[in-house]
């Protein structure tokens, strides 16, 4: 554990799981919420940490090192804001804003106050997700040509945000993560079947300047539960399947070639598919340390931050094609 003393406002679906992380990487200190039931459960689990429905507690406490938002969307750019500007550095769950003025403001703040700004994009803390970006980037699957992710699910619907923002983030920020760079183009399509105004499913496309091409599927009106991630290579091809127990990560010596022989004419080869050991690492813990390792001055804090306004700017970008669509 390390002395750095945490706040966290926001204890609703997924805010306990960040409380239960940070009290043990972290000094846990305040917890914040305006359901004073829940927060009093909440807190049972977090003895030392001080309860409050009031924010301002959160802010105006000179020991308190660093703020977790975990609260509802519309709500992550405002909160974050004013924790920086009283000199916090910053946790805030995925997307770290609504829009990329909203998400440039806070990269800017945390830059001249020198204070450690990450979104909480958690997947690409996942080992079988870290495993992708080493077979990208060592190379193995020889140039990569395109990546598609597949999210989908019954449920869960929501009323205030639509299938890009809520699914969309997750795919997104793995994808830009394992490509390195931002696309040239951004289209999505989609229906809002149950909810005027927010989209259920939704088909997006990137193009990228390299010519790579990205595709991501994403509904909660769907027979079929997939967190799936596919890089297809020129030479090999990977899986990542956050719904498979053992096998999250499998690779298929499979491609196109074009040999000499052959007239011309392209031809398919396969090889063996095999899946490496992935660590049982929890994601989240390894998110929350990392946190940790920003504020001690230990990675990158201008990446963390600009890594997360790219995911807004995309997002943002999509949204606009989605919007346009549907006139």
């Amino acid at each position: 554990m390390s002395g750095l003393r945490v706040g966290q406002v926001g204890l609703g679906y997924w805010g306990p799981n960040l409380a239960r992380n940070f009290d043990l990487v972290a000094e846990l200190r305040w917890l914040c919420d305006l359901d004073e039931e829940h927060l009093q459960e909440v807190g049972r689990r977090h003895p030392q940490a001080k309860l409050t429905t009031d924010y301002n507690e959160l802010l105006a406490d000179p020991d308190l090192d660093a703020i977790v938002v975990a609260t509802p969307v519309p709500t992550h750019a405002p909160l974050a804001k004013r924790a920086l500007e009283a000199g916090k550095h910053v946790f805030v769950e995925k997307p770290m804003a609504m829009n990329a003025a909203e998400a440039e403001e806070l990269v800017e703040l945390a830059a001249e106050r020198d204070l450690a700004l990450m979104p909480g994009h958690l997947l690409i803390y996942h080992p079988g997700v870290r495993k992708l970006k080493e077979l990208v980037d060592s190379g193995e699957l020889g140039d990569v040509l395109c990546v598609y992710g597949n999210r989908q699910n019954l449920g869960k619907i929501r009323k205030d945000e639509n299938a890009l923002w809520s699914l969309g983030v997750h795919d997104l920020s793995v994808i830009l993560y394992l490509l390195g760079e931002d696309p040239s183009e951004a289209w999505a399509h989609g229906n809002a079947f149950l909810n005027p105004g927010v989209e259920d499913v939704v088909f997006c496309y990137l193009r990228f300047p390299s010519g790579k091409i990205a595709h991501m599927h994403l509904s909660w009106l769907d027979p079929h539960k997939m967190r799936r991630l596919t890089v297809v290579g020129r030479d090999k091809m990977v899986v990542f399947d956050d719904m498979e127990l053992e096998r999250k990560v499998t690779i298929y010596e499979k491609a196109s070639e074009k040999p000499s022989t052959s007239y011309g004419e392209w031809r398919t080869r396969t090889g063996d598919i095999y899946s490496p050991k992935i660590p049982n690492d929890e994601p989240l813990r390894l998110e929350c340390q990392q946190f940790v390792r920003l504020v001690a001055g230990e990675a990158d804090r201008t990446r963390a931050a600009r890594d997360g306004l790219a995911v807004v700017r995309v997002l943002e970008q999509l949204q606009a094609s989605l919007v346009a669509a549907a006139v």
